[in-house]
């Protein structure tokens, strides 16, 4: 592992949580959207991480020994949209309401959002810590010369 790996790593993961902050903003603006081109309410969506390393056919204990498959960072694979059901709210005097006065709301739930926001800026924070450590190590690595 190189000397700017771990900044590496850590960036990807900055970059990741970056996005996943992004796409749970997104959830939190469209609390109350019932209509979108789509037709329907908004549908919640989730960031998919993956690790980010070269796939291959070793075994488990080979991989264990492989050093280029320990600490690549992280990637992400996609932006998918949660399918859990729309919640059904009595409101006759919406626009969108049923023949009951039901609404259908979107499957967003603003405390698990909230939640996943500071998870996400929790990790977020962490990766900038690393980076600043792999940042005073070389600093230091680069004074020892001198």
């Amino acid at each position: 592992m190189g000397l700017f790996d771990s900044i590496d790593i850590a960036a990807s993961g900055m970059s990741a949580e970056r996005l996943r902050m992004d796409v749970i903003s997104n959830n939190i603006a469209n609390v109350n959207t019932t209509r979108t081109q789509q037709g329907g309410p908004y549908k919640r969506q989730v960031v998919i991480f993956e690790p980010r390393y070269q796939r291959n056919t070793l075994s488990f204990s080979e991989n264990l020994n492989r050093e280029q498959n320990l600490g690549q960072g992280v990637r992400v694979v996609e932006i998918r949209q949660d399918n859990s059901p729309h919640r059904l709210v009595f409101n006759p005097n919406h626009p969108d309401a049923n023949k009951e006065g039901y609404v259908y709301m979107p499957n967003v739930n603003i405390v698990s959002e909230m939640v996943d926001m500071m998870t996400a800026s929790r990790a977020y924070e962490a990766n900038v810590t690393a980076v600043n450590a792999a940042k005073s190590m070389a600093l230091k690595a680069l004074d020892i010369g001198r």
